[in-house]
Formats: C-alpha cells, structure tokens, sequence
C-alpha cells in the first residue's frame, strides 16, 4: 500500500531481530515468543521476527511467531542471497500477513565486502528481489548503509528494486551518521526523483552512534516516508536503534507539529519496556525518555510545588497514557490478594490465578522483610515469576560470613536435579565467595561477563535487582533476581543464568555445535 501521501505512520519493530543484535542482550525461544506477543498486542504494524538463516533456533522463533501473530505483519530478514530467501519464506509463510525483507550494503565501503562492482550488484539486486517477489507479495528491500551511499547509486538501485517487486523501500542510516535535515533531504529528494517511488512505502531505519536516531527518524517522517523502524527501549548493536516509545510519543504529544497517527496502544509501553529490559539484562537508564524511572519523578522543591498545584506544570505527558499508575501508592504486609491484583492492573500487568497465586505468596514474604511494597517492587516480583526455563539447578539456602580482615566465607545449599548438595568457600567477598561455592556444586566454564546491581526501591530494605551475564562455548544467557539481600539476588541471578545455558545446550543435543552463527559472520 502507498502512505506517502496519508498521515498515517506504521511501526515496524525490530527489537527481536536488531535488538537482539546487541552483544549479551540474546533471549530464550519462549521470550521471543512472549515479547513479539505483546508487541501485536500494542499494535505494532510490522514486527521483524528474526534473521532465519543465522541459526536454527533463529528459524524456529521467526516460524512460531508467524504461525501465532493474530495482528502484525510477520517479518523475516535475508542477504540478497537466494538461499537465505527462500529460507526465510520457509519461515514467515505461514503468518496471514507475511513479509520478506532483504537487504545489502550498498555505499563503496559495503560493496567492498563482497567484492561486487556496481553493475554486479545491481544485477543481484534485480535477482533477488524477483526472487522474494515471486515466494511473497510483501517485500521489503534495504540498501545498507544509504546515508553514505553516492546519489545516482542509490537512485538507480532503489529504482531497480521497485521495478523487480520491493513493496517498501527503507532507507538505513546503519552507523548513524546522518542528521535531521540531511534524513529529511534524502527521503524526500528520492520520494521526488526515482520513478515508481509513490507506488511505495518509504521506511526509515535510524542508529543512534550519535544521539539523533529519534530526531532523524521524526525528519524522515515529515519529509514523506511512512514506516519508522525502532525498538523497545532503542535496544540495538552499538548505540541503539531510534526507541519505539519515543517517536511514538512524540508523535502523540506534538501531534500539533507532526500530525501523524500510529495503531500504537500506547499504554501498553512500560510493561513491555520492562519485559524488554528484564529478558534482555540490559536495564534502562533512569533518565531515558518515556520509560525511564525518573521520566515521571520530581524531586526539586519548585518542581513538586508546581505539581501539586497542576500536574501540567511541569509533566507534557500523563503516566498513564504509557502504562504508569498515576501513584506510587505501597502495599503492605496486610493487603490481600484483591488489592495485589488491582495493583498489578493499574500497573498495566494481567495475570491468570496460578501466576497471582505465585506473585502473592513471594508478596507477603517481601512484606513480612520490608516496611513498605512500592510499585516497582510489585514489578520485580512479576519478573521473579515469569522465567520459563527449566530450574536444574535452585538455591536452597545461602549463609555468608563477612569479616574486616579476612575474605567472606559461603555456605551453599543447592538442589540439583531434586538432589542437595552443599559446598563452603571463601573469596574476596560475599558475591565471589558465593559464586565459587555454585561453581564447586556445579562445575562450570562459562565466563561472567556482567554482573550489575541496582536498587528497586529507596531505603535501606530496598530491594536489589540483580542481573549477570554468562558466556560459555559461544552461548551467552542472562538471569535476573530481586531480593532485599543482594548476595541472595546475585547467586539467583547466576543461577538462573547457568540453567538457562543447560536449558540451551540440552536442545542443541549431544555433540552439537553450541556457538550459534553470528550476525558478523553472516556479513
């Protein structure tokens, strides 16, 4: 369909494909599942399910989200290669609204790479998307890297994708390199110059190397082209890719500048930036825009005097156009289970019985340790319950013993595989002495590439969020746990990291190549 001349703006969203792209942010099968669920559920137009031919796993997740998208067109990512084509068809095929897009670098630094004159890619291009044409009505086609590629270049490709069948031309900033205006100039000076390019849609894909994926993707939008492409959270390789949250936002608040629409429920944005950041052990930043713990926070004394007099003195956005309550009222030690639920709902978060049944149990053992159960601490507990993977391995009990001159000394109950062990050993303090007591029960390789830790809440008896990165035969797996004790959240957090690499080397089999190909390797 054509939106170049509507104001209707579509959203393709790519955190399960350039998203997970970032080094450490990789999810589980399941995870990918729950978060291309929620994005339909928010709106998104188009979500980019994965690059099929990089790994089997990749290929099942992308054919799964396919077959269960109720909404959202169904996206697989191909090299101009015709065998990455045809497997990503094989992927995608059976969603109702299914698209392939393929690409390739198309400035003189990314036509280096495979060595191809300007004539011989162009002849690529022609193939392989005819090829994608005819297996799909819906084609995408990217020259990665537009923004340094030479004007008649880019023209003239573009050109022959539309002749060969691209539905949508996207126009990669890939290292982001361009700026506002010069994002504007291009999408519009193509729009006005290649033939064909009103029977297409013009996407825009921004980085944000240089802070400006947001401003440039805005640009683009106003100078004619329909599709921002984005992730939660700007989640992506390097700096990020332009956020979901904030050009939809700010499309909404300054609708009076850019008046544009999106399908987007915008309510649904913290919950699923939440998720986001808890799958992927890449936590926002507290002074991110929209989603950031601060975003909706005021602690100057002229700021908190001006809210309570009218909130619009100083907030341009309500929390609960995206997903906040308009409070942070706590829960105590004496709420029941009805006031737990509507908290969770206010919060935006639904849950069957048998998952509030968990959630309240570990409540009421957080209320009995702390004063006060704020919003957040809510939140952590409906993380705690939400991992899918097999527990082979779970903390039983832990004991440290601390001393000022000494190291730490761990004592580790832990059952595996429904049997308990235990182990003591000493370190150089209580995290290293309780991660070596885990490694003594469960000898392991795998090389801690994270470790951070933040406070959900204020206060002494605040919780500790706590993720770890792992890495072992060229698997990477997050975990992250709460706890008011941050020795007792990091050992859970490691933990769960471990028994997702069990869970991950179980499926590839017995001798099996753990090591997943790379988006490097692919080129």
């Amino acid at each position: 369909m054509t939106q170049t001349d509507t104001n209707r703006v579509l959203i393709f969203d790519t955190t399960l494909r350039d998203g997970e792209q970032s080094p450490g942010a990789t999810m589980t099968h399941a995870e990918k599942l729950e978060i291309a669920e929620l994005l339909d559920e928010m709106g998104v137009d188009i979500i980019e399910a994965g690059f099929p031919i990089a790994s089997e796993g990749d290929f099942r997740a992308v054919a799964e989200i396919a077959e269960r998208s109720k909404n959202a067109v169904i996206c697989g990512l191909a090299r101009a290669q015709l065998p990455d084509i045809d497997r990503c068809w094989e992927a995608v095929k059976k969603s109702e609204r299914p698209r392939i897009h393929t690409f390739i670098g198309t400035s003189p630094l990314h036509r280096a790479i495979p060595n191809l004159t300007m004539d011989e890619m162009a002849e690529r291009i022609e193939q392989t998307v005819s090829h994608a044409r005819n297996l799909c009505d819906n084609v995408q086609w990217s020259p990665m890297d537009a923004t340094r590629t030479e004007w008649e270049y880019l023209c003239r490709v573009i050109e022959i994708a539309i002749k060969a069948g691209a539905t949508t031309i996207n126009i990669p900033d890939t290292v982001g390199y361009t700026a506002p205006r010069e994002s504007a100039a291009l999408i519009r000076r193509l729009i006005e110059t290649v033939p064909g390019a009103d029977e297409v849609v013009f996407a825009t894909h921004c980085h944000n190397d240089l802070g400006m994926a947001t401003a440039n993707s805005l640009a683009a939008v106003e100078a004619g082209a329909r599709q921002i492409e984005c992730t939660i959270n700007g989640l992506g390789e390097r700096a990020g890719n332009t956020a979901l949250e904030e050009v939809v936002m700010a499309m909404k608040v300054r609708n009076d500048i850019m008046p544009f629409e999106t399908g987007i429920d915008t309510r649904k944005i913290m919950h699923i930036s939440r998720r986001v950041a808890t799958v992927s052990g890449f936590n926002v930043q507290f002074n991110k825009a929209i989603v950031g713990k601060n975003a909706f926070a005021h602690e100057s004394g002229i700021h908190q005097d001006g809210m309570l007099k009218n909130a619009e003195t100083f907030e341009i956005m309500r929390p609960e156009d995206v997903g906040l309550a308009g409070t942070s009222l706590p829960l105590g030690k004496h709420s029941g289970r009805a006031a737990l639920r509507a908290k969770l709902k206010g919060l935006g978060v639904e849950v069957g019985d048998n998952q509030l049944k968990d959630i309240f149990v570990r409540f009421k053992e957080l209320a009995d340790r702390k004063k006060e159960v704020f919003d957040d601490d809510v939140l952590a507990l409906v993380t705690a319950t939400m991992d899918g993977d097999t527990e082979k391995l779970q903390l039983v009990n832990l004991k440290v013993v601390c001393g000022t001159g000494g190291p730490a000394e761990a004592t580790l109950e832990m059952e595996i595989d429904g049997a308990e062990h235990s182990a003591s050993c000493q370190g150089d303090g209580p995290v290293d002495a309780s991660f070596k007591a885990v490694r003594k029960l469960h000898p392991n390789t795998a090389q801690l590439q994270l470790y951070q830790v933040h406070a959900v809440t204020e206060g002494t008896d605040a919780q500790a969020t706590v993720s770890v990165r792992l890495a072992e035969d060229g698997m990477i797996a997050t975990g992250q746990s709460a706890d008011t004790d941050t020795v007792v959240a990091s050992v859970k957090a490691y933990v769960q990291a471990l028994n997702r690499l069990l869970t991950r080397r179980e499926k590839l089999g017995p001798g099996a190549d753990a090591r997943e190909i790379s988006y490097k390797e692919l080129g």
